[in-house]
């Protein structure tokens, strides 16, 4: 049985995380920041609900900061050990050499 959890956009446009759990393994769709109002931006300090070295995948479906930007918070590694053994498009690979935006670090 598969189990789809929702650890963020919800009730909100961003901070888009899921936890796709099957057969074993955990899938995470999405790390992203929580921006625009400062409760929302609060949010960004929270721990993520489950270790971060019991996630066995990270899919991003594009690389905004609202889906990209929580990367770096979970493990305090470098975004770029993510990427080790990624295939993204060109676009998406330009956007990872960007420095990160500062709202993940500012209350």
């Amino acid at each position: 049985m598969s189990t789809l959890t929702f650890l963020g956009a919800t009730g909100t446009v961003t901070g888009s995380k899921y936890l796709l759990e099957a057969g074993g393994e955990r899938l995470l769709i999405d790390c992203g920041l929580f921006q625009g109002e400062k409760e929302l931006r609060l949010r960004n300090w929270n721990p993520l609900p489950i270790p971060a070295s019991s996630i066995h995948w990270l899919v991003l479906t594009h690389a905004h900061l609202d889906h990209t930007g929580y990367i770096p918070r979970p493990t305090r590694l470098p975004a770029r050990r993510f990427w080790s053994t990624a295939n993204p498009s060109p676009p998406s690979r330009s956007a990872r050499r960007s420095p990160r935006n500062s709202t993940m670090m500012r209350p």
